[in-house]
Formats: structure tokens, C-alpha cells, sequence
């Protein structure tokens, strides 16, 4: 592959509803500009970019590929996304490193909820875009009607930049409004504007020529003065509209039989932006200062890690220059690490295969093995002028699972695995939850951790069960309380004797836990105080209700009583810790529970549905919106009512609905429920140490 500079590249982010076959028409591309010398078929499991094993399974892209596609002395980086919403973490990687996004939607479907997801994300990321509307060849299509979802579902000021000729089974070619020709079949041959198309094609041109108009200052005068704008004028204007989301133009393809994907190449290079053209890039210095440097190789060097991909041969790095020049065989400096890293031989990717390359010039995007301890979100650059990029926003999970280890030799290398699983995949969390002793991996969906477990035994060889997490629940106490707790222990020698007085009080919970003296006059010594302390903490481990840990509660000794051979540190341990659930058992414990605030988004039609079903959920509804046609809901909700929300929601809503959830803080567990529930947990418990034993 030559070697491309700045202003010869474009970086595209394609991002979709999941089916709207955005890896067919990459493949087109791929073939048509001889890349791959045939095609390959999502379905059948020889696309060229779906090359995970569970991809192929799956016949879904769950992973973002990268296909370079030379056209017209011009490198498109392609980055094409996954559809599936568990899968949204790829979808903001892309757009962190991409200049702009192709959103492509399925001609029959329209806009659909992906659609209206990962415009969101193009919208956080302010990236300018295009629409292609995919599929033109299929049975049902109808131009109006995806037209009329466009502007109802999406926001922005939509021009067509082409005409369908044709739709359905008789898809033809387009009108190429910016040219004023037809563009026909696969080779999108050049041919006069079919006769019948002339009016709508006048119109649209007249269209088209006011978008580009209001791109830049000069060219809306001399529009407005009645001259007429050159062909470049118009190019120039539009590509300037649509760099400031002043336009956002419509194109149409079958990117199965590759009809339309010429002029869909010339658009790319013609009207979105070179990385140098969407202004400079933003990072923190060593001072921790904001800076901003144009995307130049004149620029300190700024190499963002944005993705990384373990395998049993070690790990690929994913890295966006966005300063300076990055040469093969180099050393550079690892910002996070405060360490230098060995730059190997850098490779232009292009779905699992490689090109070697000398260098990646500003702008560009390539891949590197074995970069030491470089990590997804990391920044590489020269020790004497950093530039730290900021790590991409990723949602929080919305599912969990509890894993288990099938057998020993899976328990040894649990931990490891689960680190190289979080490593590729920033959207993943594991962590050990320590109310109910499990090991605990949170994702964005069912799926997405379906996959990460099968992930695990197949490039780890980790074999892992999964079950439905238990809730963290805590314990706490809501008055004060006192114990008088005793320990003796005769056995023949020396014996065990302490006498310990607390008392027990309500705080914060968030303060934890709190002890204190108020022993006068040396009834207990200073290591035996000591020694109750910790033996309180022990306690709090396991409380009396259901075994969970307790919060919220301070403890003072008040008194207590030492016997001159017979006490023991160990004798107030134990004292401390009985005498501590003595106490807690009269000061009216009570269960906590974990409250999230849960936003929910769906069609208006859905409010009343989504409320009534939150109402049984226990929430506590924080306010409502309404953004277009859409209803926004925010609540408190227990987490133990949120355990199958995601399949609740889909199916309420017929899948056009999304939601976000975010830890808030512990509540407690209303009363009337509290009793059962302790029934339940504790028979739980006893059952669980039943089988362990």
C-alpha cells in the first residue's frame, strides 16, 4: 500500500441498525477496487471483515473491522461497526477515532432503534455524516416512506445528494444531483437523467444547491445575488455544510450486487473531511493543561490506543495517529505508564489480514503486536512533549452475570482471563462483589456476555457456568442498643475470661463503620480494646438477618472487665464480636438494598406501559421529558427489580426501546417485605453451605 498523507485520508465510521449490511457493502467495495478478489457472504461466514469465531457463528458482526479502500489517490479507512446494541462500546470506539459517519439504513425497515442509537453517538461525538439508504433492490421498498422515516425519527437538515431510479427488484442506478447524471448498474456507467426524472432531478438540484450554499459565507452571497454556483463552488459549499451539520446528505445503493457504490466513493472523497480538515485535536499536556495542535506531522506526536485485540498470539493494538509522524521500529513514550514502549513493524490492517507500512502519517489509522503494557484508551507520544488524549465515554452496564468456574484448572486462570476479556473490551466489568462472595461480569446486554463467556474458553480455554447474580444486599440498624457479653473458656490450663459492655448506634451509612472508647479508669486495657474493636469487624461481615455485611453503625465500649491470667486478646475478639450481634440483633436491624437510576427512552405511545410497569417495580419516578417524538422517564428502581428489564422492555415496546441504569445508593428495604425476604435469603444461605460442605 503507498504511503498516504494526511490530506489523502478519510476516516468513515459505518454505523447502523444491526442487518442494514454494512459488511456486504464493504465487501462490494473491497472487491470492486480489487482489495479482495472475491466476495465474501455475511450468512455463509466468509466475509472478509467478520473474522471472529463468534462472528462467523453468529452471521453478525460483533467486533469493528477496518477495510482500507484506495479510490481516486484517496485512502478510505473504513470502520465498520457493529449494528447489534450490546455491542454499542465498538460502535463509540469508531466514532472516537473516525472524522465522520456513514449511517446506513435498510431500505424496507427505515429508521429503527440502532439507528436512532448510534445516532445519538454520532451526535456526542459531533461527527459530520451522510445517510445511505441500503438495501434499494429488495421487495417493499418504497423511497417515500424510508424518506418520511428519516425526517420523522432523525434531526438535521436532510438534502438528497442522488434520485433512486427505480426501487425494489427494478433498482437501476441513481441521479447524481451534484453532477446532474445517471450513474447505472454495477459500474455505475454514466448516462444521460432518464426523462422521467428530469422534473424531480431539477428540483432536487435546486436543493442541493442551497445546502451548499450556506456552507461557506461567500457562496450564500453570490447565491443570493442570483449568480450561479460553479460545480466546484457546490462541491466546496456542500462538503462545508456537512463538516458543520448544516446539511447531511442522502445517498442509495444495493451494496449486495454493488449497484450505486461508485458515485457512494465519489461522495466519500469528494465531500467528507481529511482528518486535518475537522479542526485541531484536544489533549492534556504534562501539566496537566488543555491543548489543542492541528492534526499535522508537524504536530508533537499523539498515538491513541482505541482498541485492542487479544488472541493466542499476544495482542494487537488498534492506534490512531492524531499528531505527528509514527514510524516502524521506533521507541516512543507509554503517557500512562511513565515508561518507553517498543513501536514494532506497524500494519495497515484490512479485516484479520495485514500490510506492512513504514510509517502512519497524522490522521491515520494502523495496528502494532506486542506494545508492552499499552492499553486500550492509552496515549503514546514523545517523553518531552506530551499529549494525553481522553479516553472514550462508554456507557455503564446494564446486565450482569455470576460466574463460576467449571474446574480447578479454570479457577487458576479465571482472573487473567477475565482481565484479557475487559482489555479487548472496555464495555465489559468483572469484579468480586463481597456480600455474596461472587465473581461478577457486567456487560451490555445478554448477548454481549453470552459472547464474552464463549470468548473465554475459546481464544482462553477457560470454561465458565454463568447464573443470575444474587443482589448485594446490607445490613443496618435503625436505634440504639446495648449488650453486656461475657466470654469464659475453661480447659484444663490457662483459660480464656472477657467482659465486654457496648453500645451500638445508627449513623450515615455511608460512613461505614465507626468505634470508640469511653472506658474509664483501666477496666479494660488499651490492646484489649484493640482486640474488641476487632472482633466488632469481624461481625460485620456476616449480619444477623441474612448474613450480608453491615453498615451504617457505630459501636463504643462503655466497660467491660479483665481477669489477670485468663484474658486474652483472642477472649476479646470473640467478645467483641458476640457481644456486637447481640447488640445489633435489639437495635432494630433492617436490609438495605441497591437503588439505580434508571433512564428509559421509547415512542410516546409506550409512556403509559413503561409507567404502569415501574409502578410495579417498586420506583420512584424522578421526571419525565419529551425529546420529538420520543418519552424519557428517569426513576429510582432496587436493583432486585431490574434483573430482567432488558427482555421486559424489548418486549414491551416491540424492541424500540433503550434504557441506562447508574448506581445511586443503598435504601432500605421496605418493611412488609423485609420479613419474607429474610426467609428466603436465609434458606438461601443454608443451603449454599449444605452443598459446600
Amino acid at each position: 500500500m503507498k504511503d498516504y498523507q494526511t490530506g489523502q485520508i478519510r476516516n468513515i465510521a459505518l454505523i447502523s441498525h444491526n442487518g442494514a449490511g454494512k459488511t456486504t457493502l464493504v465487501e462490494r467495495l473491497l472487491f470492486k477496487t480489487g482489495a479482495i478478489t472475491r466476495m465474501g457472504s455475511v450468512l455463509s461466514g466468509t466475509a472478509h471483515l467478520d473474522f471472529e469465531e463468534e462472528e462467523i457463528a453468529r452471521n453478525s458482526s460483533i467486533a469493528t473491522a477496518i477495510a482500507p479502500i484506495e479510490w481516486k489517490g484517496v485512502k478510505l479507512n473504513l470502520l465498520d461497526a457493529p449494528g447489534f446494541l450490546d455491542f454499542i462500546g465498538e460502535v463509540n470506539s469508531a466514532m472516537k477515532v473516525a472524522d465522520s459517519a456513514m449511517v446506513l439504513i435498510e431500505a424496507v425497515a427505515g429508521v429503527e432503534v440502532g439507528t436512532e442509537a448510534v445516532w445519538a453517538a454520532a451526535d456526542h461525538y459531533h461527527r459530520p455524516r451522510l445517510i445511505v439508504v441500503n438495501k434499494m433492490d429488495r421487495e417493499n421498498v418504497r423511497t417515500r416512506r424510508v424518506l418520511e422515516s428519516i425526517r420523522t425519527n432523525l434531526h438535521g437538515h436532510f438534502v438528497e445528494l442522488q434520485l433512486p431510479i427505480g426501487e425494489g427488484p427494478g433498482f437501476k442506478g441513481v441521479v447524481d444531483l451534484l453532477s446532474m447524471e445517471a450513474r447505472l448498474g454495477e459500474k455505475g456507467d454514466r448516462a444521460p437523467i432518464p426523462a422521467d426524472l428530469a422534473g424531480a432531478a431539477e428540483e432536487g438540484r435546486t436543493a442541493l444547491v442551497e445546502a451548499a450554499a450556506e456552507g461557506e459565507d461567500a457562496l450564500i452571497e453570490k447565491y443570493l445575488e442570483g449568480e450561479e454556483l460553479t460545480a466546484e463552488e457546490i462541491a466546496r459549499g456542500l462538503k462545508g455544510a456537512i463538516l458543520k451539520g448544516a446539511a447531511i446528505p442522502i445517498l442509495y445503493c444495493a451494496g449486495e450486487v454493488g449497484i450505486g457504490t461508485d458515485a457512494l466513493l465519489d461522495a466519500c472523497v469528494t465531500l467528507l473531511p481529511a482528518p486535518n480538515e475537522v479542526g485541531p485535536f484536544e489533549g492534556v499536556n504534562a501539566k496537566g493543561e488543555a491543548v489543542k495542535h492541528e492534526v499535522s506531522d508537524a504536530s508533537p506526536l499523539a498515538v491513541f490506543v482505541w482498541k485492542s485485540r487479544e488472541d493466542n498470539f499476544g495482542k494487537t493494538s488498534y492506534l490512531r495517529v492524531f499528531g505527528g509522524t509514527l514510524e516502524s521500529d521506533s521507541r516512543v513514550w507509554d503517557a500512562d505508564h511513565d515508561a518507553e514502549v517498543r513501536v514494532g513493524q506497524l500494519q495497515a490492517p484490512s479485516g484479520k489480514e495485514t500490510q506492512p507500512v513504514p510509517r502512519l502519517h497524522a490522521g491515520d489509522i494502523g495496528t502494532v503486536v506486542k506494545l508492552g503494557e499499552a492499553a486500550t484508551n492509552g496515549t503514546l507520544g514523545d517523553r518531552g512533549r506530551i499529549v494525553r488524549i481522553a479516553p472514550i465515554d462508554q456507557p455503564d452496564p446494564l446486565s450482569s452475570v455470576s460466574i463460576h468456574p467449571v474446574s480447578q484448572s479454570d479457577t487458576a486462570k479465571l482472573s487473567q482471563s477475565l482481565n484479557r476479556l475487559v482489555a479487548e473490551d472496555p464495555t465489559l466489568h468483572w469484579h468480586t462483589e463481597p456480600a455474596t462472595r461472587e465473581t461478577i461480569l457486567s456487560g451490555m446486554g445478554v448477548a454481549h456476555l453470552d459472547i464474552a463467556v464463549h470468548k473465554a474458553q475459546s481464544k482462553f480455554g477457560v470454561h465458565l457456568r454463568t447464573t443470575t447474580p444474587k443482589v448485594p444486599y446490607r445490613e443496618t440498624i435503625t436505634k440504639s442498643a446495648d449488650a453486656d457479653y461475657t466470654h469464659k473458656k475453661q480447659t484444663g490450663g490457662a483459660g480464656q475470661y472477657a467482659r465486654v459492655v457496648l453500645r451500638v448506634e445508627p449513623v450515615e451509612e455511608e460512613r461505614g463503620f465507626e468505634f470508640a472508647s469511653e472506658v474509664f479508669g483501666g477496666a479494660v486495657s488499651a490492646p484489649f480494646v484493640s482486640a474488641t474493636e476487632k472482633g466488632c469487624r469481624q461481625a460485620l461481615e456476616n449480619g444477623v438477618l441474612a448474613g450480608y455485611p453491615v453498615v451504617g453503625i457505630r459501636t463504643v465500649i462503655t466497660d467491660g472487665k479483665m481477669h489477670p491470667v485468663d484474658s486474652k486478646e483472642i477472649a476479646f475478639q470473640t467478645a467483641g464480636r458476640e457481644g456486637f450481634k447481640q447488640a445489633v440483633m435489639k437495635a432494630g436491624p433492617m436490609l438495605l438494598e441497591p437503588i439505580y437510576e434508571v433512564t428509559v427512552t421509547v415512542p410516546a405511545d409506550n409512556m403509559g406501559d413503561i409507567l404502569g410497569d415501574m409502578n410495579s417495580r417498586r420506583a420512584r419516578v424522578l421526571g419525565m421529558d419529551q425529546d420529538g417524538n420520543k418519552s424519557i422517564v428517569r426513576a429510582e428502581v432496587p436493583l432486585a427489580e431490574m434483573q430482567s428489564y432488558a427482555a421486559d422492555l424489548r418486549s414491551m415496546t416491540q424492541g424500540r426501546g433503550l434504557f441506562s441504569m447508574k448506581f445511586m445508593q443503598y435504601g432500605r428495604v421496605p418493611g412488609h417485605l423485609q420479613e419474607e425476604l429474610v426467609v428466603k435469603l436465609r434458606k438461601e444461605r443454608e443451603a449454599e453451605e449444605a452443598a459446600h460442605e
